[in-house]
């Protein structure tokens, strides 16, 4: 995996499409602070640095 594809910067949808959860599951565990860390950007959208996303679902799998 390239440095550039590690990086990539992914929105909400593309993650819950990718967990296959609903919206509403995802936004609750942002706010419960158990969601991977995102950027907000000055516009009000978000992003997930792809390697952030894929370091919090490697730690989910150590707790399972």
């Amino acid at each position: 995996m390239s440095a550039r594809t590690r990086d990539e910067k992914m929105t909400i949808q593309e993650v819950i499409t990718d967990l296959k959860v609903a919206p509403s599951t995802f936004y609750r565990w942002r706010q419960l602070g158990k969601g991977p860390r995102a950027i907000k950007l000055p516009n009000g959208d978000v992003r997930i640095r792809r390697s952030e996303y894929e370091r919090w679902l490697a730690e989910r799998e150590d707790a399972a």
